[in-house]
């Protein structure tokens, strides 16, 4: 793994980009190449194939049609999206990939139990495959459900290099029902990757042309008052940030497909009405959020990444860049019900249809408004309905809105309080006071005045007495503004019971993350030795990210010892998602369910959010982790974890 794993390139000019767009008004298609045989069924039906343990893959260059452009896409056997993958658990598969490009390649099983070399990380775990040869991954299969499979190599993923991966239950699965569908999500682009990552470096808001404007202030000025307005865009002009920088990588370029469909075509999968539906959605988007709704059904999320759950009735879920989710529907109808799938910037929509008859659409409906970013995800907490006098003054919980299984979670983790007096701490550089518009005389905050946190003398002895005693990795990094750091969340908090900007108050049942509950039981019960506490962190207007303020290049690996339980500690200090997924382990997410946790093999982070997952470290060898938005993996949020 290199710093950036794209090849070098000219970089193009803007006007493509821009006049690129008008693709999105007559959406995209994916013409399947009839060169080879695909050794399973393409996933542009969505349809399971038969189960199998034995497969041929040909990496290869595909033709890709957009609108009216005519591109090469990277995909498998004739198909993008790659074909879908049916195992059982308990086989042993072998899978033959064969590298027709002229560049080495790579798959990656995400979220799937096996050996370190078998997982298809290039420079990491293996060398890659070089063009023109044949890698064979040979592994047990230890897991049931709903997964996926993509290219670790370069943009290859943008460019077409994923695919599902449904693995059967050995015995009888949780949930039965009547069809079972894929329901494959992505972003498609026929700019190189390279290009994409040189122009973000140049100008982080690239892709971003829904700015505030003159007419958002007055608007604004009606909703909330003069002053109130005048002080939110002062603050945000301080911070030197917008809060419309929900996506770095917008609609402007992207189009979004539902297995391999254009919003112009869309997806169809046939029912009778009162039959039980299965839908696998899984995000394979490089750079996208996705909100997902079938208006008029209630969608029972019963899976959460491959991983059985208690079934959660919503109208509503986000699903994060390589998260699944299966829900359940069951129509009582003949009429047709659309699968309405909005990019969580509202800059454009995926879409498919439930339908009794071949060739019927289901009616779009209307886009949501776009959301906004708020001093919340600036990791400022709840601004308007936290005290900050009295007795709760020095509460940093103190006023927030947490639902009781927040509640449960955060007192479930003593350990955690020595990981948050560094985090305090770290806030010594930076001075709210210095912001126009951010008035904080009368505001005694936790964390938010440089003198506040080290207000306490005993508070220091114990940060210096954790830092002694803690191995290299776990102790407290003295994080300071700067290149790689553009700011520092002065109090990040538990936001597991909200379902994010845009979501939250919309009016629909949204999944949270503390809704879900696993069906069984977590399988090590023991206590974690230590914490690991990393910071998400990154600069905009540079266009880079890293861990603890390091990009991939300066930082050293993360050590575990084979079977060791950990809890590693997410703290947000950027106003992005992350999509957190490491390699070869389950991360058990600490959302007040005590023993019935969910597994999960990625973990969306909130802006401004604080939580926590556990670890066991049953597997040897090199890991990659990393978040999974592919240009923040690509400009440094990526570490190494060693187990042995």
């Amino acid at each position: 793994m290199v710093e950036s794993v794209f090849p070098k390139r000219t970089s193009i000019g803007r006007r493509r980009f821009v006049t690129g767009a008008a693709a999105l008004s007559c959406g995209a298609a994916i013409s399947p190449a009839l060169a080879r045989k695909a050794a399973t069924e393409s996933t542009l039906s969505a349809e399971l194939p038969e189960p199998a343990s034995s497969f041929l893959l040909n990496v290869e260059k595909i033709p890709v049609r957009v609108g009216k452009q005519h591109a090469k896409g990277v995909g498998i056997n004739g198909s993008v999206p790659a074909p879908t993958l049916r195992w059982r658990e308990g086989d042993t598969v072998e899978i033959q990939v064969r590298n027709h490009l002229h560049e080495d390649t790579s798959i990656h099983w995400h979220g799937i139990r096996l050996p370190a070399d078998m997982d298809g990380v290039p420079g990491l775990s293996f060398a890659g495959i070089p063009a023109g040869e044949t890698f064979t991954y040979r592994f047990p299969v230890r897991q049931s459900g709903t997964y996926w499979y993509h290219s670790h190599s370069g943009g290859q993923e943008q460019a077409g290099l994923y695919g599902a991966l449904v693995i059967d239950p050995a015995g009888r699965p949780a949930y039965t029902t009547d069809r079972d569908y894929v329901v494959l999500l992505s972003d498609w682009t026929d700019a190189d990757p390279m290009d994409i990552v040189s122009n973000l470096k140049f100008d982080g808001d690239y892709y971003n042309f829904r700015q505030r404007t003159v007419g958002t202030f007055l608007h604004d000025i009606r909703k909330d008052g003069l002053m109130a307005s005048v002080r939110d865009r002062l603050a945000w002009g301080g911070m030197n940030m917008a809060p419309t920088d929900i996506s770095d990588v917008s609609g402007i370029i992207y189009t979004y497909l539902m297995n391999g469909r254009s919003p112009e075509k869309g997806w169809t999968g046939l029912f009778r009405p009162g039959e039980r539906i299965r839908l696998r959605f899984i995000n394979a988007a490089s750079m996208t959020l996705f909100d997902v709704r079938i208006p008029g059904l209630t969608m029972q999320v019963v899976s959460a990444d491959g991983n059985d759950v208690e079934p959660v009735p919503v109208d509503e879920f986000r699903i994060a860049p390589a998260e699944t989710y299966d829900v359940i529907v069951q129509p009582t109808t003949d009429e047709p019900y659309t699968i309405f799938v909005q990019s969580e910037d509202r800059t454009g929509y995926a879409r498919g249809t439930l339908t009794t008859r071949e060739g019927v659409l289901g009616p779009i409906p209307p886009m949501d408004p776009r959301p906004l970013r708020t001093m919340a995800d600036m990791g400022m907490g709840d601004m308007k309905g936290m005290p900050m006098t009295g007795e709760h003054k020095n509460d940093p919980m103190a006023g927030m809105d947490m639902s009781s299984h927040e509640k449960a979670a955060s007192e479930s983790r003593p350990v955690e309080q020595d990981a948050a007096v560094h985090h305090h701490a770290a806030m010594h550089d930076m001075d709210m006071n210095d912001m126009p518009g951010m008035d904080m005389g009368d505001m005694d905050m936790p964390g938010m005045s440089m003198h506040h946190a080290m207000a306490h003398e005993d508070s220091q002895k114990r940060q210096d007495r954790v830092s002694a005693m803690a191995p290299p990795e776990t102790r407290p990094v003295p994080l300071k503004t700067g290149v790689e750091v553009q700011s520092l969340a002065p109090q990040p908090h538990n936001r597991l019971g909200e379902a994010g900007d845009g979501l939250d108050g919309n009016g629909r049942r949204c999944l949270r993350y503390t809704d879900l509950r696993a069906l069984k039981r977590g399988t090590d019960p023991r206590e974690p030795s230590r914490e690991i506490v990393l910071h998400l962190t990154g600069n905009m207007e540079r266009f880079i990210w890293g861990f603890n303020g390091k990009k991939f290049s300066e930082a050293e690996p993360i050590s575990l010892a084979v079977g060791e339980r950990v809890r590693f500690v997410m703290i947000n200090d950027t106003m992005m998602e992350h999509p957190i997924h490491l390699h070869g382990f389950w991360s058990e997410l600490e959302n007040g369910q005590g023993a019935f946790q969910p597994y999960k093999h990625t973990v969306n982070v909130k802006p401004g959010e604080r939580l926590s997952y556990l670890v066991t470290a049953d597997a040897p060898g090199l890991w990659a982790y990393h978040c999974h938005l592919l240009y923040h993996m690509d400009t440094g949020m990526f570490r190494t974890v060693v187990v042995s």
